[in-house]
């Protein structure tokens, strides 16, 4: 994946940029259907019913939220992870896109 080709905000590239270089460049999706500049839905290619949905708007700069999917989504854990550092998404990442 060309993160720079990507047309998402910033602080986005950089979190894409360091999860390519944690886990190889074929092992994440992202889902093209999301439109939204602040935001990205990443899943692993292997299991694409658990996938992570981060974002940027509407929180304090350099910031991220963070959304959680599930298969059954009423599992799903949304709004409940915000204003979380880079380090702490990428644990959460690791957490749920690979344990």
């Amino acid at each position: 994946m060309n993160v720079w080709a990507i047309e998402k905000d910033t602080p986005l590239k950089l979190l894409l940029l360091e999860l390519v270089h944690r886990y190889g460049e074929n092992t994440l999706a992202l889902n093209n259907k999301e439109q939204h500049f602040k935001a990205i839905e990443l899943c692993t290619v292997n299991e694409p019913s658990i996938s992570v949905y981060i974002y940027t708007f509407g929180q304090n700069s350099g910031r991220y939220g963070i959304d959680l999917k599930y298969p059954i989504a009423m599992h799903n854990i949304i709004g409940e992870n915000e204003n979380l550092t880079l380090d702490q998404v990428l644990e959460i990442i690791s957490t749920h896109l690979f344990s």
